[in-house]
């Protein structure tokens, strides 16, 4: 093996291994947030939280100590209910205190259970109406580009807002305008409210129709960190002038065997003595 062949591979696995602790320390946040409601939407963000952590980690230009740097990045938080899960996210990344996440959900506290851009550091948009957050992001990209910025916009829906026909309008758009500094990321953990999201409103295939309003769409494991990196890797490869889509497969409830694709886990209630467990399971689960 090559001296430089051998960098890189020390390389990548020090970036795997920073993202997975990061990722680690944010599931930990997330039960203690849970812990405190009893409830809320612990599967989703215990799903996300390695993808999270890639794009804090690895991906996002931000300043930490100046959440309105006007060069930064933009990561839209469509789906205003995960905000339990950039939560823990931001505070890993230094942009809110790991102590304030004591106060989520409480009354004044700057972390309310939906995302309100007006209180949260480092929060863009009010997301939670679903199908509001490409819009919004089509609408920044074609600023950002017509001011010169080198900022890039990252919006995170979750695949319940395919049902949602203004997000088809805004990808369309996106297209058409070829916004390159546009990217998605797609949180396909196949459940919504009504129940199975292939079930209430198909969307399959997915990678095709993205594909199909010009996009570049590339489909992972959304709990792999490798893929993870590969497919954000392969995204920002060939034409720069298209939208790019990560579409992520991730298990609700992963890191906690407990809670992995339980039944009725949209809005999850976990019981008092569950939440200890969760944390000794989260201590078996340790990516190495």
């Amino acid at each position: 093996m090559s001296h430089a062949l051998s960098e890189a591979q020390d390389a990548t696995g020090t970036r795997k291994a920073e993202i997975a602790a990061f990722a680690h320390r944010m599931r930990h946040n997330i039960i203690d947030m849970g812990e405190a409601q009893g409830q809320g939407y612990v599967g989703q963000a215990l799903g996300v939280s390695d993808l999270l952590a890639t794009v804090y980690r690895d991906r996002l230009r931000f300043r930490p100590d100046d959440p309105q740097w006007q060069d930064r990045d933009r990561f839209l938080l469509s789906i205003g209910h995960y905000a339990i899960a950039l939560y823990a996210a931001l505070a890993q990344a230094g942009i809110l205190d790991v102590e304030e996440l004591d106060t989520y959900a409480t009354d004044d506290s700057r972390l309310p259970m939906s995302a309100m851009a007006t209180y949260t550091p480092g929060m863009e948009i009010s997301g939670g109406s679903l199908g509001h957050g490409m819009p919004l992001a089509v609408g920044m990209a074609l600023g950002l580009r017509g001011s010169d910025s080198p900022a890039r916009v990252y919006n995170f829906l979750s695949d319940g807002e395919l049902n949602e026909g203004s997000t088809w309008e805004a990808a369309m758009s996106a297209s058409h305008h070829e916004l390159g500094n546009l990217t998605a990321v797609v949180d396909l953990n196949a459940l919504q409210a009504d129940g199975a999201t292939g079930s209430v409103l198909r969307a399959e295939p997915v990678v095709d129709k993205w594909e199909s309003f010009g996009w570049r769409a590339v489909r992972v494991d959304g709990n792999d960190i490798s893929e993870l990196l590969r497919g954000f890797d392969h995204l920002e490869q060939g034409e720069s002038n298209r939208p790019r889509v990560l579409l992520c497969d991730t298990t609700i409830g992963k890191g906690v065997p407990l809670l992995e694709n339980r039944e009725k886990a949209h809005f999850m209630r976990v019981d008092e003595h569950e939440w200890q467990i969760a944390r000794e399971q989260l201590e078996g689960t340790v990516q190495s």
